[in-house]
């Protein structure tokens, strides 16, 4: 089985009013859209889509994937619009309108019809509309999963966990972050995942992966970015650590450019 073009799919969940899948519950879809719609949190929603996530995309060296957004149905038109302007620029990306259902099984099927028909794994990760990945992220999964093809011709799945990276806030003076290693995060975290097998990466809580398959650390270089800002479902109940963010010097700004493709200038301007 030869790895070096497996199909590579990401997903993106842009404020999907799930059943499920959130930390912060809301008893009604109604009462869940009211909150995700809510101007102030679109607004912040969409300019770290457009400053974290979707430059790096933009730039990636290999740019053969797929990245699959998936919104409801009931999303202002506004809103709509400004998100199918942001997502003109990168041809790789598919809107997936869905309406509200059970969180895994939505997503899952999602990317099951979108998985080819082949005899090669597919690639397949998840990221928060306030994430990034390196712009060599597409092109250091595909080699990793080609060095270690044996393993995962002879698995179900096998999770590859890029494991270094950063935790970082947008803000009108420029970027506040922290370098961090940590296993198991969503962002640039894959799963190989073997042709014929229906069992996607939403099958599984990411924090508990390597509980249930091989797994795959690499470490040599940054390789995400985990946006954290007010709205963060994760971060939204009490007893949450928060992280010890600085702002980047000039040095990060340019580690920051050449990593992620995220310009310290164009973040100041849009949070101003």
């Amino acid at each position: 089985m030869e790895n070096a073009n497996s199909q590579v799919i990401g997903l993106c969940r842009f404020s999907y009013p799930a059943l499920g899948g959130f930390q912060v519950e809301h008893t009604e879809t109604a009462e869940r859209e009211a909150y995700l719609y809510a101007p102030e949190r679109m607004q912040e929603r969409f300019r770290l889509f457009e400053q974290f996530t979707l430059p790096p995309l933009r730039a990636q060296t290999d740019p053969d994937f797929t990245l699959l957004v998936v919104i409801g149905p009931n999303m202002p038109r506004r809103d709509h619009e400004r998100l199918m302007d942001n997502l003109a620029s990168l041809p790789q990306a598919r809107v997936v309108t869905r309406e509200p259902g059970r969180h895994r099984d939505v997503m899952r099927e999602v990317i099951n019809a979108a998985v080819l028909d082949s005899d090669q794994p597919s690639l397949q990760f998840r990221m928060d509309d306030d994430d990034a990945v390196s712009v060599r992220f597409v092109e250091r999964l595909r080699k990793l999963a080609q060095a270690a093809r044996g393993l995962l011709r002879s698995n179900r799945h096998v999770a590859i966990d890029f494991v270094n990276g950063f935790v970082a806030t947008p803000t009108p003076e420029g970027i506040m972050a922290s370098a961090t290693f940590q296993h198991m995060w969503t962002p640039a975290l894959a799963l190989s995942v073997r042709p014929g097998v229906r069992h996607t990466i939403m099958n599984y809580s990411h924090a508990r992966l390597w509980q249930n398959m091989p797994t795959l650390s690499w470490p040599e270089e940054p390789m995400f970015v985990r946006g954290h800002n007010g709205y963060n479902d994760s971060r939204q109940k009490e007893g949450v650590r928060m992280p010890k963010l600085s702002l980047l010097d000039a040095e990060g700004e340019a580690l920051f450019r050449d990593h992620f493709h995220i310009d310290a200038d164009r973040v100041r301007a849009s949070f101003r």
